[in-house]
Parts: structure tokens; C-alpha cells; sequence
């Protein structure tokens, strides 16, 4: 079952009093949106660990590399230029809900509870891995990108001319890496997972979240089982380090295809549940809302199709001289099959050379030579279309978070 599915069944299990979530009625379910009213939410204390937070980001931030936008870091696209196929860890964005936490191998902790589980554990007394005991397990490796559901937020604005709330993001919430870690399914297995589960809620240790002076506890959301015993993986290595602290050490998860809140980061405790689960995050956020969604929203599914040049905002390009434009286009539902470039404002589209790899859980090069015809200012498009034959629109359906923009582009340069 795709993520839209499992929202659908699990809202109507919730209409029927059949789910619960951490301190939501049912009216509260109906009323979804920005201005949500949540009860305070009970049981969100976090168990014993070794856990400090030093800033919002912990890693540096050159300006040439990142646009930052406080607790958040957006890649400049310019920056991955001949850099490979992997996104190198000094310039892979960063995306926070609070600040980055230190902790401590040693004594975290992976503590898995609650009635989907084998005994009924509680989180008093709960299935524990240790750090190392997680590494002794059989590991497998990812190459997979990690997406904010969010990016490309600005272009409602800058594009459409529509207003939306978050992160004004362009198109540099994005990256792919080579993951390596566990499968989820091996630990919930060894928990003892039961036929019974339905529900699954990865929970992180970084700082509480605050929105509207409610404390919303933890970052948290919860995966259908079918999902989590599919191809989600506790990772502990990036690109063939440890997990630097921006981006979950000492484990995280990554759920390929799907936006990146999935994936929560610096994971301490996994709530698994034979009833349905909600949280904030499923509920208040990370829906779709606007004229064209229905009132309680639609939840934020798989990611868009886009492209990205590797070139910067407003770059000048030297007139009477061939230019290579690079640049990677991704998918949510697969392998980019196609990307078409136009440098005349969409008038006309010719073929994009793919280069490289075109994983189907990461994103596929390519390169395009151009030569100007006279000096002055441009706008360079991209569209690319998947292996469902998905293809980047001009106009994308308005939602008030600013959530899943994949419209074609508008990048402008200046030939002189």
C-alpha cells in the first residue's frame, strides 16, 4: 500500500474509533490545519540517554556551499558541479526541527515497545540494541537520496504567485548518499514483532518541537508495517563514515521514495502498535491543504519529479562560447527516463545527454551543450519524465505548507 492509501485507511480507522494518537480527538482530526488545537500530549518524556545539543547545525556552513535558513542548510546547486554521484557530507543540506543533538554511542540506546510486539513491552521495559550490538547485526547498502517535502517551496511564490508558510527552499533540499546500516525488518524481528502490527513510529532525540507555544514532544511519525518490513533502512553510515551528527549519528532511518520526515533522524525508541498510529507530524503537518484537497487535507505522499541545473542563481555565461550545462533530475515513483532542456522560455525542448548512473532511489546526471545566440538575459528550463511516464508541469495544484513542488523551473541566467 502506497502512503496516500495507508492515510485514507487510517483516517477512516480514526473516524471510527479504531486509532488513537498522542493527545487528539477526534474532532481535532477534522479540524486539520495550520491552526490545529492539540490537547497536551501525554508519554513524551524520553528515557535515559546521553544527549546534548550544542547549536541549530554543528557542521560548517561556507556561503559557497550553503544558503542557510536558521536551523536549516540548502545546498547551492553550483556546489555539486563535478562532484560525483554522491553528495559529499560537507555539503549535504540540512534539515532541522530544532537543533542537532550530541550523542553518545555508548550509552544509546534503540528501545523498541508496545503492543505489536511479542510480550506487549512497555517503554519502562522495552527491547534494547546497543550501538554495537545494531553493527553486529547483518547490514546491508543504500544509495538512495533523502528529500524535504518541501523543497522547492520559493517557486509557489516566485513562480506562481501564491503565498505559503515554511522554509523557502529552492531546489538544494536534496541529496543522495550511499547509506549503510540494518534493515528495519531484521531488528523488528528480532523484537518479536507480531502478525498483529499494523503501525510503526520511529522517535527521535533531538529537542521537543514547539509550534504556536504548544509543546509537540519529539519529532515522530509513524510507517505502516508493510513499509517498514519492505526496504527501510536503520542506517549508521554515510558514504562510508559514521554518521556525522547533522545527519543522525549515532542511527537514522532512511525510507527510500518517501519525504524526508520519514526518515527521522538520531532515532532513540520504536513504538510498534497493533492499533493504528498518529502524530503532529501526520496530522498538523505534512498535508496537503487547499481549494483543491479536502478539508481534513490529504496527506504528503511520494516525492515530485524534478531537475536541477548545477549552476548558480543568476549565473553569468560568457557570450560567442559552448557551454555544457549539467545538471540531475529524481523521482519519487523511480528511474527519470527522459529530461529535455529549453534555453528560449519553454518555446522549444530538445533532449538532455544522460551521464552516469540513473539509480531508481536516487537521481540520474545529465548534460546539455548550449551556445548562446546573443548576449542578454535567459531562462534555462528543465523537465524530465519517469519510468510511469510522470512528467514536471508548468503549474502545480497550490497547498497552503508549500509542499511537493515539481514544476519545470524558471533558472534565470545573464549571457554578457
Amino acid at each position: 500500500m502506497g502512503e496516500a492509501g495507508y492515510d485514507g485507511r487510517r483516517l477512516e480507522q480514526w473516524l471510527a474509533g479504531e486509532a488513537r494518537a498522542d493527545g487528539f480527538s477526534r474532532r481535532d482530526v477534522m479540524r486539520l490545519s495550520a491552526s490545529l488545537g492539540l490537547a497536551a500530549l501525554p508519554g513524551l518524556g524520553l528515557t535515559e540517554q546521553s544527549v546534548t545539543a550544542d547549536g541549530p547545525i554543528l557542521k560548517p556552513l561556507p556561503p559557497e556551499l550553503f544558503q542557510v535558513f536558521g536551523t536549516n542548510a540548502e545546498t547551492r546547486w553550483e556546489a555539486l558541479r563535478d562532484v560525483g554521484y554522491l553528495v559529499p557530507v560537507d555539503r549535504f543540506f540540512v534539515r532541522n526541527h530544532t537543533l542537532t543533538p550530541r550523542v553518545d554511542a555508548d550509552t544509546w540506546r534503540l528501545r523498541l515497545y508496545g503492543t505489536g510486539l511479542r510480550g506487549a513491552p512497555t517503554l519502562d521495559s522495552p527491547v534494547e540494541f546497543t550501538y554495537r550490538q545494531l553493527r553486529d547485526l547483518p547490514a546491508e547498502t543504500l544509495t538512495a537520496y533523502v528529500e524535504c517535502a518541501g523543497n522547492g517551496r520559493s517557486f509557489f511564490a516566485g513562480q506562481q504567485q501564491q503565498s505559503v508558510s515554511g522554509t523557502a527552499w529552492k531546489l538544494g533540499a536534496v541529496g543522495v548518499a550511499r547509506w549503510r546500516g540494518v534493515r528495519l525488518s531484521t531488528v523488528l524481528k528480532r523484537a518479536g514483532l507480531t502478525r498483529s502490527a499494523v503501525d510503526v513510529q520511529p522517535v527521535g532525540l533531538d529537542p521537543d518541537f514547539v509550534s504556536g507555544g504548544v509543546n509537540l514532544g519529539p519529532v515522530r511519525r509513524p510507517l505502516p508495517v508493510g513499509k517498514a518490513l519492505d526496504d527501510v533502512l536503520l542506517a549508521y553510515e554515510m558514504n562510508g563514515e559514521p554518521l556525522p551528527p547533522d545527519h543522525g549519528f549515532p542511527v537514522r532511518l532512511v525510507v527510500p521514495s518517501w519525504i524526508g520526515i520519514a526518515s527521522i533522524k538520531w532515532v532513540g525508541r520504536i513504538e510498534v502498535s497493533d492499533t493504528p498510529l498518529f502524530s503532529p507530524w501526520n496530522t498538523q503537518f505534512y498535508r496537503l491543504f487547499g481549494a483543491t484537497y479536502p478539508p481534513e487535507g490529504e496527506l504528503v505522499g511520494r516525492q515530485t519529479v524534478k531537475s536541477a541545473f548545477e549552476l548558480a542563481w543568476g549565473a553569468q555565461l560568457s557570450a560567442g562560447h559552448k557551454h555544457v550545462l549539467t545538471g540531475r533530475s529524481w523521482s519519487g515513483n523511480g528511474r527519470v527516463r527522459a529530461v529535455e532542456v529549453s534555453t528560449d522560455g519553454g518555446a522549444t525542448w530538445r533532449p538532455a545527454r544522460p551521464t552516469g548512473l540513473g539509480l531508481a532511489r536516487a537521481w540520474q546526471r545529465w548534460e546539455f551543450a548550449w551556445r548562446p545566440p546573443a548576449p542578454g538575459a535567459y531562462t534555462l528550463r528543465a523537465r524530465a519524465s519517469d519510468v510511469t511516464g510522470a512528467t514536471q508541469p508548468d503549474v502545480v495544484p497550490h497547498n497552503s505548507f508549500g509542499y511537493l513542488f515539481g514544476g519545470v523551473v524558471r533558472h534565470p541566467v545573464t549571457v554578457v
